[in-house]
């Protein structure tokens, strides 16, 4: 098998290339505009079948240069929590908790069919473990973590990389996928009210991605900088963690593990309300979510262009059926729970896409879930709010919670 190396700028070109592929087939593809898919969703798609194609029938193998992917994912969740400042989870409220207990019974559930299928059809349950909430709430970073934890003692499972991949894989597909029909069936079955599309003049920044902003080059420079510094101190707080925390004898803590974009959003949400607090500085919201915006839709790209088809498509038969199931378990719970216990209006609508694009993929495919959903029918300010604050933060706490329970079960 021959390999054909992209370097940084070719692997940057084709970034943006498939985004433009992707704006250029939904702009003439009515159903695709109907359905919400997203740019990056479509764009890569194409590009990795292309590829697939390229491996398969050529034997050559396409490498891109990955130094970009981790720098714009951290850039978004960075955006993310520089626009949140404390008067959101105010915002949020009520609904807020309610969505938040909504995910937590989603993460039980997808250990629960991924573990019962698992033991079902006679496989290992770590399969099904990595099959569930590891992967499909947790999505690659989660996956990967786990997976180096199930390859060493007592676990010794040495295919876990391998299957945590291709589930999560697996889930950004159909994160993406899903979310907008699921939302534009809520929208026509229920009749649901949706708000004027141009109502509001200044939208939450992530909710009106093609909102013309006005940004000069020292404002510019200045939410860089913003992004920069937490940046620095989220991979400096990951590596405390790895160093020290690894380091104590103490199982749970050891076993806890969070992704370095939440130490990148956690520090992004201090430091807005910390140079707020102190009128030192105001966050020049507009201008970040271009920032995020950008990174998010580059990082997207990135993400659905590297996918290895021939990964997926090696999957063994329950490895098929888990994740199925999955798919299927969470349409159904998009729509009869999310939707219903969210209040069975436009928002919850609106929700529901998101909580598919976190709940099989990540929370960057949720927010271009949202997204599209709402320039097609109109802003929806506390999806924003709410999606956000879970999908980025508070689900991978819960779900570090929930996978260390699900394993004490299985040992048990």
């Amino acid at each position: 098998m021959n390999t054909f190396h992209f370097d940084f700028y070719s692997t940057l070109v084709v970034m943006v290339a498939v985004l433009i592929l992707g704006r250029f087939i939904i702009a003439r593809v009515k159903v695709l505009q109907d359905y919400n898919i997203p740019e990056p969703v479509v764009g890569g798609l194409i590009a990795t079948v292309v590829i697939f194609g390229v491996y398969k029938f050529a034997g050559l193998e396409l490498k891109f240069e990955s130094s970009l992917k981790d720098p714009l994912m951290l850039a978004f969740f960075t955006s993310v929590g520089l626009s949140a400042d404390f008067a959101s989870l105010k915002k949020g409220g009520r609904l807020l908790g309610i969505f938040l207990v909504i995910v937590c019974g989603l993460l039980i559930l997808q250990n629960l069919i991924g573990v019962g299928a698992a033991y079902a059809m006679g496989v290992n349950p770590l399969v099904g473990l990595l099959g569930g909430s590891i992967t499909m709430s947790g999505g690659h970073g989660t996956g990967v973590a786990w997976a180096d934890i199930f390859k060493s003692m007592p676990y010794n499972f040495s295919a876990a990389t391998e299957v945590a991949l291709s589930c999560a894989t697996f889930g950004l597909i159909m994160g993406g996928i899903i979310g907008g029909p699921v939302a534009r069936f809520l929208v026509k079955h229920y009749k649901l009210k949706t708000p004027d599309k141009v109502q509001d003049d200044n939208p939450h920044g992530f909710e009106a991605p093609t909102k013309e902003r006005l940004i000069t080059s020292v404002s510019f420079i200045e939410s860089l900088a913003l992004i920069a510094i937490c940046l620095l101190v989220g991979t400096l707080a990951k590596g405390f963690e790895r160093g020290y925390l690894a380091g104590l004898d103490i199982q749970y803590i050891k076993d806890f593990n969070l992704p370095t974009f939440v130490y990148c959003l956690f520090c992004g949400v201090i430091l807005r309300n910390v140079l707020s607090a102190l009128k030192i500085h105001q966050v020049f919201d507009r201008e970040v979510s271009v920032i995020g915006n950008v990174s998010l839709s580059l990082f997207l790209a990135f993400a659905m262009m590297t996918i290895n088809l021939w990964e997926l498509v090696s999957l063994a038969l329950p490895m098929v059926v888990i994740l199925a199931t999955q798919a299927v378990v969470m349409v159904l719970y998009a729509v009869f729970v999310t939707f219903k216990f969210c209040g069975k209006d436009y928002d919850a609508a609106v929700l529901a896409a998101g909580h598919c694009g976190f709940g099989l993929g990540a929370t960057p495919t949720a927010m271009v879930n949202m997204q599209t959903v709402t320039s097609h029918y109109g802003p929806s300010h506390i999806s924003f709010i709410i999606v956000p604050l879970v999908g980025a933060f508070f689900i991978d706490i819960i779900n570090a919670l929930v996978i260390q329970g699900s394993l004490s079960l299985i040992a048990g």
